[in-house]
């Protein structure tokens, strides 16, 4: 029996497939870093062997699964070629593994997780499904019609995919130490919709998507009249959203979601579309909108005292603004405080005035030290570039966050990719 080694099984997507492959009664094992990281639950919990990173490991008989974080100079690939074992790429192999199933590949800049998640919690209401979400969550069923997973377009790793179903969210200029403009973002998520085998299920709102061209029907969804799937007499509140969907201005039926913002009536609509398109029962849709709780790192709340703590991985201005929104719906009277941690010091500079302009939607706004990446040339850029764009913005760091204790009742929003939740645990500490 094969025996799946992942190189890297604590990355989100390798730890998510490594769950599916485990579900599905493969045997599975992996190595990483020995440094904790927050995808290592949902593996220990499945009893999953995760060892130190060494050319020990490798031994005959594994298929060796690469993540796309490690070279193939990495001493376990290395040892693997040596020996003369198979070793297939992440992206390769989901590529490959998602043909048996009908497949829905959720893409586009921003929104893939919390779409990804809310898709796979609504359509396993009626059929076996399995799902790969970006945050490091995996579900495998071994009867499974459909297979729902997260697909990046950063380094064009989607092209890896032919799903028979795409969600397009939108697009977005983001990874700039990757992709030179908006011009070479929209031409890999063109590339990707020649891809397609079935549909495609796209966000009309976005100027950039009513220009895709695919070989498949294209629906859109949107807030404008044009969509084939509208949203109308939309209802925010304190508890939720609700609204009306209209097919091809024919009423379809009426939907309540558990989550805020016009960023969320998207991604619902995005699923509804999809569902609606297989022939998904709508009593089925209309209740499991209602139960879906939400991903990991996406407006996560805490109540400690009389704050509100939110953690949530936006890290680019477009998403910072929706966060900030979502708070507002949620919390019309109280403060919104920014904790706001730059991912990359490339999307810092390429970004440095429309995150000034995005933060500013809070009423008062703390900036972290910058996260850089290892493969990055740093340069002379500072987090004080961005604090001068900023009236009123203050440089917290994670050895004294006592200061935040001084906004009584407020919502602190700690947003950020790399490892801002440090920063929320110092203050946590600082409050028992």
């Amino acid at each position: 029996m094969t025996v799946y080694h992942f190189v890297g099984i604590k990355g989100t997507g390798m730890s998510a497939l490594a769950q599916i492959l485990h579900d599905m009664n493969y045997e599975v094992q992996g190595s990483d870093i020995e440094k904790h990281v927050f995808t290592e639950k949902a593996l220990e919990a499945r009893n999953i062997k995760i060892l130190p990173f060494s050319k020990e490991n490798i031994k005959e008989g594994l298929t060796i699964i690469a993540g796309n974080a490690y070279p193939d100079t990495h001493e376990e690939i290395v040892e693997a070629v040596n020996i003369g074992l198979p070793v297939v790429r992440y992206h390769r192999f989901l590529g490959d593994f998602i043909q048996k199933y009908t497949s829905v590949a959720i893409t586009g800049v921003h929104g893939k997780t919390s779409t990804t998640g809310l898709l796979s919690h609504v359509i396993k209401g009626a059929e076996p499904s399995s799902f790969l979400i970006g945050d490091g969550t995996g579900s495998g069923v071994p009867n499974s019609k459909y297979f729902v997973f997260e697909a990046c377009e950063y380094r064009r790793h989607f092209l890896s995919y032919n799903p028979d179903y795409a969600i397009m969210t939108n697009i977005d200029f983001d990874h700039p130490d990757y992709f030179t403009n908006i011009q070479d973002v929209f031409s890999a998520f063109q590339d990707m919709a020649l891809k397609v085998k079935k549909g495609i299920i796209a966000c009309g709102d976005d100027e950039q998507l009513q220009q895709i061209q695919a070989k498949v029907p294209v629906v859109y969804y949107g807030f404008g009249d044009d969509n084939d799937f509208q949203a109308r007499n939309v209802v925010k509140s304190t508890e939720g959203t609700t609204f009306d969907v209209f097919v091809r201005n024919t009423f379809y039926a009426n939907f309540t979601i558990t989550s805020y913002g016009d960023h969320s009536v998207l991604n619902a609509l995005s699923v509804i579309a999809l569902c609606h398109y297989e022939d998904i029962d709508v009593e089925i849709i209309q209740q499991r909108l209602q139960t879906f709780e939400g991903v990991k790192r996406r407006f996560n709340e805490k109540k400690i005292g009389d704050q509100i703590l939110i953690d949530d991985y936006a890290h680019h201005p477009t998403e910072i603004n929706a966060t900030i929104d979502a708070a507002r719906q949620k919390y019309p009277d109280r403060d919104i405080v920014a904790v706001f941690q730059p991912h990359t010091f490339t999307r810092t500079q390429s970004f440095l005035g429309e995150f000034a302009e995005s933060l500013q939607r809070a009423d008062h706004i703390y900036l972290c030290d910058i996260f850089g990446s290892a493969r990055e040339n740093v340069g002379k850029l500072s987090i004080d570039h961005l604090l001068e764009k900023i009236d009123n913005s203050h440089l917290i760091n994670e050895e004294d966050t006592t200061v935040l204790k001084k906004h009584d009742r407020a919502v602190l929003v700690f947003m950020g990719a790399g490892d801002i939740q440090k920063y929320q645990q110092a203050y946590e500490k600082v409050l028992v």
